[in-house]
């Protein structure tokens, strides 16, 4: 939760398969240019582990809670990373068992 700083808690999201929060992790290194990126304005994060969910927390049911109507990731889905509220974080944790 936060703004991509270094230090800042995340959640772990699989975009292709699956989709699905799968863990936690933090950032290891605030953005930089992404170096797979061709043309653009892309950038990336590195994030290092900090613990997996007991129960994968899938797009269906992240939809599917009240409580995450508003979440940035159901209305800009082609962004790989968004942010959350302190709220929206914890309850995402919470649906996972963690």
């Amino acid at each position: 939760v936060g703004l991509n700083r270094k230090g800042d808690l995340a959640l772990f999201y699989h975009s292709v398969r699956g989709k699905e929060v799968v863990g936690i992790c933090q950032i290891a290194e605030e953005h930089f240019p992404d170096p797979t990126a061709d043309d653009g304005d892309w950038s990336a994060v590195r994030v290092a582990p900090v613990r997996k969910l007991p129960v994968p927390v899938t797009l269906a049911m992240i939809k599917d809670e009240p409580a995450l109507r508003d979440i940035a990731m159901l209305k800009y889905n082609r962004l790989s990373v968004v942010p959350l509220t302190e709220a929206e974080y914890a309850r995402i944790v919470e649906m996972g068992g963690g």
